[in-house]
């Protein structure tokens, strides 16, 4: 979750800095935010080492998350040197070549492929002819392997992509096609593909949702919650009964598009029911309840006319390690008032949400994501740091289908769960190709502004 702040509250305004800003004074800037806002206030350094530069710095201020030492511990936080490139980003725009992908190790090798997730319509990757399945061996000419795989794909020049195919025995194999893609300036439409299966009685509705972003480049029209609110009226005037959200590259986003959502799935809510709770540290929980009054600390539900709730019993939502903060927000949030099933692997277990700190003077050009609260349900509950473990347990597997077929492991166990088969996807696996692999070495998902977060926004 994010909050974007430029300013303070009343009694915590900032220092007037001069227009040619010193480390040092970055620093003090750093430190008079995170005394304020950071959720481990009181495990902050007493007397830090302000000669570093600014980023370490930072990384010298967090109550670090160690398994041992510090299981409570900060695996979120970040800064970054451009304050309004990190409200872009966060709002899903960035430089890219608009295709996200996962790398993958061959078999007793340190040789590297990758495969194509997905790539955004109209983006460098889409025009190039990449599509969710693709698998790629080299960039420029080079094989991919453990020690180049970084410097060659996580950069904004043009890349030659050499593709690959499975070969007879299950490898993946470089194939004489090549596909150049140059990464531009992108918005991202975050709500990517919805559906509508018809099994018999059963009427499911499938959403593949891959960032809570209400609207593009932190603007204030909706757009994305908007669509997201078309998409549900109409499952609403085609009565379905059954839903599946699919979150499985869905690292988290902003808390009012987790309440959009929730508010159009819950099942017999009104405006008056609690969606998340949020608790602040000691220091700045009064300033807030001074501003803004006891009923910031809560998060209700919103009054939706398409909210779709009234048909349904239960709701199955597709994760993976990669599920995270929002997304984990909106499973615990709705398990009061409906039963939620999960399908696919344990979620990351992000309970803590952020803030954007910047300098509202704009002398000071960094901007700072500090873990700032917990959330919990409506029941105080918040018992997911170690993640969400599925009800059914599924990978969705090297080889990757078309958004909304049947033959996506994931999809297709909730399918079989949904329609009551043993096995929705019976017969299948005998006639998909074996891909001979090791193991996965990352994700360019891994990689997004805010990867794995959540932000709030505070009240105008």
């Amino acid at each position: 979750m994010v909050f974007f702040v430029v300013g303070a509250l009343s009694s915590c305004r900032e220092k007037v800095i001069d227009p040619v800003v010193s480390d040092t004074e970055v620093n003090n800037w750093i430190y008079d935010n995170m005394t304020t806002w950071y959720y481990w206030d009181d495990k902050l350094p007493p007397n830090p080492n302000r000669s570093l530069a600014p980023s370490p710095f930072f990384e010298s201020l967090l109550y670090t998350y160690n398994a041992t030492l510090r299981p409570d511990g900060d695996r979120f936080s970040w800064i970054q040197e451009n304050a309004d490139e990190l409200k872009a980003s966060l709002s899903g725009e960035s430089k890219t070549t608009g295709m996200d992908f996962r790398l993958v190790r061959y078999s007793g090798s340190n040789d590297i492929f990758g495969i194509v997730l997905y790539t955004l319509p109209g983006s460098p990757a889409a025009q190039a002819g990449f599509r969710r399945g693709d698998f790629f061996t080299q960039i420029n000419g080079q094989k991919l392997n453990s020690s180049n795989y970084y410097s060659l794909l996580y950069n904004n020049d043009k890349k030659s992509f050499t593709m690959g195919s499975v070969d007879g025995s299950g490898n993946i194999v470089s194939t004489s096609q090549v596909r150049e893609v140059t990464p531009v300036v992108f918005q991202e439409d975050p709500v990517f593909f919805d559906t509508l299966f018809v099994r018999g009685s059963k009427r499911i509705g499938y959403v593949v949702y891959h960032q809570f972003i209400p609207g593009p480049n932190g603007g204030t029209t909706k757009t994305y919650d908007q669509k997201l609110d078309n998409i549900f009226a109409k499952y609403k005037s085609e009565n379905i009964n059954e839903l599946i959200i699919d979150f499985r590259y869905n690292g988290g986003g902003y808390v009012s598009s987790a309440v959009n959502l929730a508010s159009l799935i819950a099942k017999g809510v009104t405006a008056n029911e609690v969606f998340a709770y949020k608790e602040w540290n000691k220091t700045i929980t009064p300033e807030l309840e001074k501003e803004y009054g006891k009923e910031f600390f809560a998060d209700k539900f919103v009054a939706k006319p398409q909210n779709v709730g009234g048909n349904l019993s239960r709701v199955f939502v597709l994760t993976s390690s990669r599920t995270a903060s929002a997304s984990e927000l909106l499973i615990n949030g709705l398990k009061p008032y409906m039963n939620v099933l999960t399908v696919g692997a344990t979620t990351t277990g992000k309970n803590v949400g952020s803030i954007t700190l910047s300098d509202d003077k704009k002398r000071i050009k960094w901007g700072i994501q500090p873990i700032v609260s917990k959330s919990f349900n409506s029941q105080r509950k918040s018992d997911y740091s170690a993640g969400f473990q599925p009800n059914y347990e599924q990978s969705e597997g090297f080889v990757l289908y078309p958004y909304g077929d049947t033959r996506d492991p994931l999809l297709g166990t909730a399918l079989a769960q949904i329609i009551g088969t043993q096995n929705g996807r019976r017969g299948l696996e005998d006639t998909e190709p074996v891909v001979r692999a090791g193991q996965e070495v990352g994700s360019s998902v891994d990689r997004k502004a805010g990867g794995a977060n959540m932000f709030y926004e505070l009240p105008k």
